[in-house]
C-alpha cells in the first residue's frame, strides 16, 4: 500500500512541475471551457501552444502562471 501512496505522490509532484500541460491539464487548471481558451487565443487574451507534432499542442507552464497572475481575482 504504501509504494503505491509513494508513487501517486510522486506523480502528483511530476504533474506539478512538468514545464508543458496538454489541453486536458489547461482546462482543468484555468477552469476554461475548450471553446473558450481558443475564442480567448484567437483574441490573443490567452497563451498560445506550442506545437508537438502535427496534431499534438501543448501550453508552457510560465505563459499560463503568467497569464492567471494578470486575471482578476474571482468574485464569488
Amino acid at each position: 500500500m504504501r509504494s503505491t501512496q509513494s508513487q501517486l505522490s510522486a506523480l502528483v509532484t511530476d504533474v506539478q512541475s512538468a514545464p508543458l500541460m496538454r489541453l486536458p491539464t489547461v482546462m482543468r487548471w484555468t477552469g476554461l471551457a475548450r471553446s473558450t481558451i481558443y475564442r480567448l487565443i484567437a483574441e490573443q487574451k490567452f497563451p498560445a501552444p506550442v506545437v508537438l507534432a502535427t496534431r499534438a499542442v501543448a501550453w508552457r507552464r510560465v505563459d499560463l502562471e503568467r497569464w492567471s497572475e494578470g486575471r482578476p481575482p474571482a468574485m464569488h
